[in-house]
């Protein structure tokens, strides 16, 4: 079963008012992001560190957000 990134959605929903916004501070096109959040491609642990670091979710935090 793929998971559920919901919670993380929501997420970048508050923080940058939507995920084209949040792709464009990442770095990345807003379909790559989609197909990351999709379970389409693998989200890795770089992607998890700076994700976090820009959205402030705290290591102890990273099941509630990323292994869903």
């Amino acid at each position: 079963m793929p998971y559920s990134y919901n919670k993380l959605r929501g997420k970048i929903k508050e923080v940058f008012g939507s995920q084209e916004n949040f792709a464009k501070e990442i770095g990345i096109s807003n379909t790559s992001l989609s197909k990351k959040l999709n379970c389409k491609s693998g989200i890795s642990q770089s992607d998890i560190k700076k994700w976090s670091e820009l959205l402030s979710i705290d290591s102890d935090d990273y099941g509630a957000y990323f292994f869903t």
